[in-house]
Parts: structure tokens; sequence; C-alpha cells
């Protein structure tokens, strides 16, 4: 790493301390455009890596709110507007408990490059509460939902900040969402994407980021001369992306061995199709937070407090949270045979399992790239809600597939032009810096 790159990784760790998610997602990116930065001095002239590492805007509020004891509840509210050099700021809302700033700001970043990727005018943002949704009933989730928008809606709008869904906001959060947002304005505009289908929202856009990472994995198979006829594979978690990966990776003839949870992972040898993969539904539904409940429904093998990474597959797909394959799972994987992994999650594999991965020479994609099918499907939708115009699933579903098959191409041909032919780490940095950095060129001091 240069002594530039290496002072402006310094940079970030000394301004934003306790937040090594932030800290670790800025080093991975950067490190991969030193040869960027070598052959374009005008970035560096500009200083355009350190205006990218701060956020344009970050917004923090108080949620008030009360619970169904009549007893007053306070949480705190975030928006993370990163960069807006390609369109207005767009990524998710996340109510986890474990929401902080540095987590956000992590993801926000991540999300510049991630819409940079999908050719969509969209720049980055991301937001959300430490807001737990779990155990909580509609009138509080409601209530929440409320003043958090009432905060909320003074910063976004449909050429502002689209906010989309994340964990803990789905399509329930984001009615209530809108309809404070409307009550507030006086407006009916596409200012979320995640919508309800009757009210603006997408076909397929639930499954999209899923989708997404299988059509993504199959471009990468496609270059060893392979498909996913006979694969078989192991899928982390078990919510939306969980769900549509399993979907998709069946459609196309694989077996999907696993999925897992906060509490383990269950193992199905005869695989994950037809009713097992409607019951994830049910799963999600019950608020449970529990992958036992498959094993126990369909009998199969439960492993309590372990990740499915011990089990021979032909590929892995992360679809669960940051940081879930480090170093030892990716060496397990090796052993078993996997040669192909594809992140579904934001950040799933740690930097050292990254650096295990590239070392075995294993097709390996981040996710940056390979799960940009969520937010690529929530352009759709912005792109929809501009024409009042829904478009039929077969139509979302093939614009999806295209724009996976164009960011890989940019992956590969980034690579490769910058020196790394087939480090899709490298390529996607560099594919997504480029057009952000060009725009904030274009735009002057900004």
């Amino acid at each position: 790493m240069s002594e530039y790159i290496q002072n402006v990784v310094a940079q970030v760790k000394a301004k934003n301390s306790n937040e090594p998610e932030f800290h670790q997602a800025v080093e991975e990116v950067v490190g991969s455009l030193e040869l960027v930065i070598a052959r374009h001095p005008e970035y560096r002239s500009a200083k355009i890596l350190e205006r990218m590492v701060e956020p344009e805007r970050v917004i923090m509020f108080r949620v008030p709110w009360m619970d169904d004891q009549g007893e007053f509840q306070i949480n705190r509210g975030f928006r993370i507007q990163m960069n807006s050099a390609i369109g207005p700021y767009k990524g998710g809302l996340r109510f986890h408990p474990s929401v902080t700033l540095g987590i956000l700001k992590f993801l926000a970043f991540e999300q510049v490059f991630k819409n940079s990727l999908t050719s969509l005018p969209m720049g980055g943002g991301k937001g959300g509460s430490d807001f737990d949704p779990k155990g909580k009933s509609d009138h509080e989730v409601m209530r929440f939902c409320q003043s958090f928008m009432t905060e909320l809606y003074r910063h976004v709008g449909p050429d502002i900040d689209v906010p989309a869904g994340d964990i803990g906001v789905g399509g329930r959060e984001i009615g209530y969402l809108f309809g404070q947002y409307k009550r507030l304005t006086k407006e009916f505009s596409g200012v979320l994407t995640g919508k309800g289908l009757n009210w603006g929202g997408s076909l397929i856009r639930p499954e999209a980021t899923g989708f997404g990472v299988v059509y993504f994995a199959q471009e990468m198979l496609k270059t060893r001369g392979q498909t996913f006829d006979d694969k078989a594979v192991a899928v982390s978690g078990f919510g939306n992306v969980a769900w549509g990966a399993v979907q998709k990776a069946t459609q196309l003839g694989a077996k999907v061995v696993t999925l897992s949870g906060p509490d383990g992972f269950v193992f199905d040898k005869e695989g994950i199709k037809g009713e097992k993969i409607d019951y994830m539904l049910q799963m999600r539904a019950s608020a449970r937070d529990s992958v036992k409940d498959y094993a126990d429904h369909f009998k199969v093998e439960f492993h309590p407090g372990k990740r499915p990474w011990g089990v021979k597959v032909d590929v892995a797909l992360p679809c669960a949270t940051q940081n879930e394959l480090d170093d030892s799972d990716a060496k397990e994987l090796l052993k078993n045979g996997c040669y192909c992994v594809c992140e579904g999650a934001n950040m799933p594999t740690t930097l050292s399992g990254v650096k295990v991965l590239h070392e075995a020479g294993v097709l390996y994609s981040p996710g940056k790239a390979s799960n940009a099918g969520g937010v690529a499907t929530s352009g759709l939708e912005m792109s929809q809600n501009s024409m009042r115009l829904p478009w039929p699933k077969e139509e979302v579903d093939q614009r999806l597939h295209q724009i996976m098959i164009n960011i890989h191409k940019t992956c590969l041909e980034n690579a490769e032009k910058y020196g790394t032919p087939g480090n899709y780490v490298n390529g996607a940095n560099i594919g997504g810096f480029l057009k952000v950095a060009d725009a904030m060129m274009d735009q002057g001091l900004v």
C-alpha cells in the first residue's frame, strides 16, 4: 500500500475512532485504487479519496414513541447522506439494536460504489435506528415509524434522498413511513422504495437482491465453463436475500443445502425447494429469528451455534450480515471443495477471509458488486414511479438480469485494465470509483 493510501486510511481511523466496520470498508476499497491514483494524479490533486470518505451530511436525531403500556420510549435515528455526485442519495433504512453511526457509515460508503456499478443515477446513503421491531405490536411499530419520519421527512424526497428497506424494515414499516411522509408533505411521490404493489411498489423487489446474487454467480461460473446445474450451494441467513437466492439457484438447477440464523444452521441434504422455500416466508413472519424452526418442521439436521461453511459445497452465498465468514471459515470452504464465493450480504467476509480466498485462486465476488440487484430494482421502482407506469414481473426480472451481467462485465474489464485480471474486488472498487470520481471532478469543489 502506497504512502498516500496509507495516509488516507490513517486519517479515517484517526477521525472516526471506534468505528471498525467503517475502517474495514474504507481500507478494502482504497487498497484497490493504487494503480488508478498512479495513472490519474488529478484525483489525488483534487483530494477525491479524502472527499469520498467524508459523508456529505450526517443527520442524527431522537425518536420518541409510546409503547402499548403508555410508556415513553426513546431511540436514536440516523441518515448518512454519503455522496450525491451521480444522483439522489439511495440506500436502505435498518432498524436493529446493533445500529450505530459507524455501522451506517460503512454501509453508506459501500452503497456509493454499489449504486455506481448499477449504472443507474443513484448516489449513496444509509440510515436507520437502534429500534428493534421484533416483539413489538403493529401499533408500536406504527408509532415509532411515524415519529421517525416526522424528523426524517425534512431531509428526503424523490429528487433528494430515496430510502428503502433493510434489516428490520419490510413492507409494514415502509407503509407506515410512507403514510407519515404523505401526511406531512401532502404529496404522493416515490420518496421510498420497497412499497406495496397497490401504491407504487415494483414486482420482484423483495427477492431482487437474492436473484441478483445468483445471476452474478452464474456469470462467474461461466468464466470457468460451468453452470448451476447439479451444484451444491450453501446459503447463510433466511431473510429476503437468502429467500431470493434459494429460489433462483433452485430454478437454475442447483441444490441449496443450508440456511442459517442467530441460533445456528440447518443442513438439508435433499435440498431446499418447493414448500420449503415457502416456509422461509413463515419463518421470517414469525419474528422468532430461529432457523431451528425449519429443522424441526422438516426433520433435518440442526447445528446450534455454528455457521454453514463446514459443509461440502461447490458454491457459497453468504446472505446474512457483515463479517460472518472469516479466515477459518474460508479455509473450511476450501477444504470441502468450494470454488465460488459470491456475497449476498454487505461485507460478510472479513479482510483475512478475503485474503485466504484470493490466495487460493477461487472465484470470489464482493457484495458491492454481487448484491447490487436489490438497489438496482429499487432504482427500477424509482423509474416506474417517475413514469407512473408499472412494469410486469418479466420485464423487471429481465432488466435486473441484464444489470447484473453488465456489473460482472464492468468488474472483469476494470480488473484486467488495471493489471489484476479476474480480481472481482479490484474490478468492483475501481469500476464504482471511476464513475463517481469523474462526476465529482466535473462538478467542482462539492
